[in-house]
């Protein structure tokens, strides 16, 4: 996991690269942006996915379905267990709280043809009618 600042005076926005090295995601790059508001740790932080990827919890938009950045939020939780937990969504999709419906069906149904989503949208590939993006190192 790296972080990278592109403003250096500006602690509050930041990118985040997660490149898992186990899982259905392993091999993949896959960049956030976390924007810190002035109200943290009374708000959680804003998190979006910067590529498009096949995953439940995540749509096409980058929108992240993560329990602590919505209603699991307290202050008492730091920027660690929002990296943590996001790392953990991809050794672990969560098709029970699902941002893309699709992706969480598949991940239901029929895990063996999920995964081979998951290897097609990496590579650029298109799955059902949408293009993903080639998130491979």
């Amino acid at each position: 996991m790296k972080t990278h600042f592109p403003n250096p005076e500006d602690l509050l926005n930041f990118e985040l690269t997660i490149t898992p090295d186990e899982g259905m995601y392993k091999g993949g790059t896959f960049k956030f942006t976390v924007a810190i508001s002035n109200n943290y740790p009374h708000e959680p932080p804003k998190v979006k996915c910067l590529p498009k990827i096949y995953h439940p919890n995540l749509d096409l938009e980058g929108n992240v379905c993560l329990n602590i950045l919505r209603e699991d939020w307290k202050p008492v939780l730091n920027l660690n267990a929002v990296m943590v937990g996001l790392q953990y969504l991809f050794l672990e999709p969560n098709a029970d709280d699902p941002l893309n419906k699709d992706a969480a069906n598949d991940l239901r149904q029929n895990r063996e043809r999920f995964q081979q989503n998951v290897t097609k949208s990496m590579r650029g590939g298109v799955v059902g009618s949408e293009q993903f993006d080639d998130v491979r190192k």
